[in-house]
């Protein structure tokens, strides 16, 4: 998997009953030899194996449903099927029949008000156009389409 980025800010937050966002980024995430972790917001990402992509998103005033804590789902749709599909949690994780699509589903507590998620890029990941949607709580709160080309 591969990371890009878009950065989307909004003058009006977006209101969705108590969700709020502020702020959307996709791109991707390099943890330099010290262990610092950068994030370059993108929408081309680099097929350099190890290198990480993902998003984040920025909210306020959402409490979320059990005690500050966001469920959140993510659809990672890809041009092809990659060679495998490796997840932390395979509990809340599912892949399409046809491989190209992984849906994740996670409930965590936001830090300083963000929630993220990112993919590691791994041999037999493919190239081309790549689609990810964040839903909280059932809602479409972001798209970030993004592409992956040769390092």
């Amino acid at each position: 998997m591969a990371l890009a980025g878009s950065t989307i800010n909004y003058d009006q937050p977006i209101i969705n009953e108590q969700i709020v966002v502020n702020k959307s980024e996709f791109g991707v995430k390099i943890v330099n030899p010290e262990g610092k972790v950068n994030f370059f917001p993108t929408t081309t990402v680099p097929l350099k194996e190890g290198d990480a992509y993902g998003w984040r998103i920025t909210f306020d005033n959402y409490q979320g449903n059990i005690k500050g804590k966001v469920k959140w789902r993510e659809v990672l749709t890809l041009p092809q099927a990659p060679e495998t599909w490796t997840t932390e949690n395979n509990k809340n994780f599912s892949i399409s029949k046809d491989g190209k699509t992984a849906t994740s589903t996670r409930t965590v507590t936001p830090v300083n008000g963000v929630i993220e998620n990112f993919w590691t890029i791994a041999a037999g990941d493919p190239l081309g156009k790549h689609q990810i949607e964040v839903y909280i709580d059932e809602r479409l709160i972001g798209t970030f389409a993004f592409e992956i080309v040769p390092f």
